[in-house]
């Protein structure tokens, strides 16, 4: 059985066998003895996408009173769910991000600490994610801005018992492709109505230059 580890756009927690590029975390949320989920989602402010090699180390997943292993399908999902990149194991990333997010948030510099804080408000209504106005036109959207079609978020049970996909969608050269578990694919399908899921904040330092990696399947399908 999948452990319960696996982050949507949405920033739902769930069991899916599929695991993606990157790890991070949201401070420890598990019992190491059933290897199972408390009932709180974060423990701490600092959300963070690790990268899943990293000097060769390896860490047996949820076994011990550590920080809990989440997986997401590439970096845009996880900044979707309002992580933001490790200052330890991606320091470059973590800075150029920190220096887009700053410019793009009309700030000189910004320390982690407040990039946590901002991002903390902008990610949860509540225990919910918080969904934002579109600040523009879809098509005008940076590449790495996700989305969610329809009104209200998925139900994180369901998506656990289905293992297939929600109706969010990844922004590329101003087109929208459905995210799922396993990668990216056209449709044809409405968007009236879609939401913001990347926090806004997040989503100016996409435009002041900082780009996110997506999973391959988001350029070959896009291509």
């Amino acid at each position: 059985m999948p452990l319960q580890n696996r982050v949507t756009p949405a920033g739902d927690i769930v069991a899916t066998p599929a695991r993606g590029i990157f790890t991070g975390n949201r401070g420890i949320i598990h019992d190491p003895a059933t290897k199972t989920l408390l009932k709180r989602r974060w423990s701490s402010p600092a959300w963070i996408i690790c990268v899943c090699d990293f000097r060769g180390r390896r860490r047996a997943v949820m076994a011990t009173r550590s920080w809990t292993e989440l997986f997401f399908l590439d970096e845009a999902t996880a900044l979707a769910a309002g992580h933001r990149p490790c200052f330890y194991c991606r320091r470059a990333d973590a800075e150029a991000f920190r220096a887009a997010w700053a410019r793009g948030n009309g700030l000189a510099r910004a320390s982690a600490k407040e990039i946590d804080a901002t991002l903390h408000r902008e990610r949860l209504d509540g225990r919910k994610k918080r969904l934002h106005p579109l600040p523009g036109e879809m098509e005008s959207l940076p590449d790495g801005a996700m989305i969610q079609a329809g009104a209200g978020a998925p139900n994180a049970d369901d998506l656990a018992a289905s293992s297939d996909q929600t109706n969010s969608y990844v922004i590329l050269q101003g087109r929208a492709l459905l995210w799922s578990f396993d990668g990216y694919r056209q449709v044809n399908a409405s968007l009236r109505g879609a939401m913001l899921l990347t926090p806004p904040s997040a989503l100016r330092a996409f435009g002041a230059g900082y780009a996110p990696v997506l999973h391959s399947s988001a350029n070959t399908t896009a291509g």
